[in-house]
């Protein structure tokens, strides 16, 4: 690794590789929309600072060459994601790669994808700009995501980031459970027991390292044990990245690491579709994703972002219809937060924009990952998610997502 990047640590996204002031790196992977490619080649920046004016036409059926919303205020795609630039002494390292720029600069490059940071970013360990905790689809846009060093796990298992932790699973996407009552030493699943839960085999020539040690359930045959409990899967699992298994007693999924926790003022609410977070009365919180249709695929989301995108979607551009449909989730004037995920941040219910408390008439506003979140009017009872993918295509271009912490119909917990 270069000199100048180290690895960080991050509160949702595990391990990241950031620059000498901790900011972490991202990648812009190409991608197939629903007209055309967005993102970048290897090789081949294309996030400039040039103020794109027009829509690309990437979302049919909306046609290109249709005016942005507030061209006055529109920032460049680098003044959002400035590139992380190399000095004329700098070499290709493993992966680390160094790639010309069209403006004669010289850029780093991670697997030949040009490294940018977020402004968003404000401390290290940030990663505001972008998750790996995304849905990939065609009507999904081009995201930038975080990049960081492979998962620490042996050969055969995997980590998926999700809203409540970064879930252990084998290669194949299969969630990996532990049993309470088991420990380092001894499997307490016995042969009948085996018929549903089937310990992870490893190999006869695994070495214990760290936290992966291995147990022999019987001669020759070892089982992976993970912080001191031994692994199993669940037959009666119907999808990948399943939390069913931990409906079973005694039984549990397994994340290397843990979100930290939401708000105390919070619930946890069951819903038809799974479970959801939930304001202190059990009315479903949401949060609002956006991307833009510009060659820039640039993010409309934030309250340091234009709000005519959401304010479309919350009241036909009215920012009284917003704040009766779609009413911020306030947090008291002392409110705090143990974490960076969530804060509390002061907004002008009028423009959706970030202000201060000398002005008037503003609201203290929870917000996860820097961003406001909100509950729907049209929920009457709490386990209602009756405002869930309302917006652009069910919501994924550009509109609500339920903050889900279980979600069964998705195939993974997924925002």
């Amino acid at each position: 690794m270069p000199a100048e990047f180290h690895v960080e640590s991050t509160e949702l996204e595990g391990p990241v590789y950031a620059d000498a002031d901790g900011r972490t790196l991202y990648i812009w992977p190409y991608h197939g929309l629903r007209n055309g490619y967005s993102g970048e080649r290897q090789g081949s920046p294309t996030c400039y600072d040039e103020v794109l004016t027009i829509t690309a036409g990437l979302m049919s059926p909306y046609p290109p060459g249709i005016l942005l919303p507030d061209l006055e205020k529109r920032p460049s795609c680098t003044d959002l994601w400035p590139p992380v630039y190399a000095s004329d002494a700098a070499e290709k390292i493993g992966k680390w790669t160094v790639i010309n720029r069209k403006d004669g600069t010289r850029q780093w490059g991670y697997d030949e994808q040009p490294l940018y940071t977020s402004i968003l970013d404000r401390k290290a360990g940030d990663v505001f700009g972008g998750s790996k905790h995304q849905k990939d689809g065609a009507d999904s846009p081009a995201y930038r995501v975080p990049v960081g060093p492979p998962a620490k796990v042996p050969p055969g298992f995997a980590v998926k980031t999700t809203s409540v932790g970064r879930l252990l699973t084998t290669d194949k996407n299969n969630s990996v459970y532990a049993f309470e009552e088991d420990t380092a030493d001894t499997s307490l699943c016995n042969a009948q027991c085996t018929r549903y839960w089937k310990p992870v085999i490893a190999p006869a020539i695994a070495r214990s390292q760290g936290e992966w040690t291995t147990l022999e359930r019987s001669p020759g045959v070892w089982q992976w044990v993970f912080r001191g409990k031994p692994l199993y899967t669940y037959v009666l699992d119907q999808q990948s990245w399943s939390q069913e298994g931990s409906d079973v007693p005694g039984w549990s999924n397994i994340y290397t690491q843990s979100s930290p926790p939401f708000p105390k003022s919070f619930t946890v609410q069951d819903t038809m579709a799974g479970q959801a977070l939930a304001d202190e009365r059990g009315m479903t919180i949401y949060i609002y994703k956006c991307v833009d249709d510009s060659a820039d695929q640039l993010s409309c989301d934030h309250p340091n972002d234009t709000q005519v995108y959401r304010m479309a979607i919350c009241g036909a551009g009215d920012a009284e219809k917003c704040l009766q449909q779609w009413p911020y989730v306030t947090a008291n004037e002392n409110a705090t937060s143990i974490s960076r995920t969530w804060s509390v941040v002061r907004i002008d219910p009028k423009t959706g924009r970030i202000t201060t408390a000398e002005q008037k008439d503003t609201l203290n506003v929870w917000a996860y990952r820097d961003r406001p979140v909100y509950t729907y009017s049209g929920d009457t009872q709490p386990g209602d998610v009756h405002g869930g993918g309302i917006g652009e295509v069910r919501g994924q271009r550009n509109g609500y997502r339920v903050l889900w912490l279980r979600d069964e119909f998705m195939g993974a917990t997924l925002l």
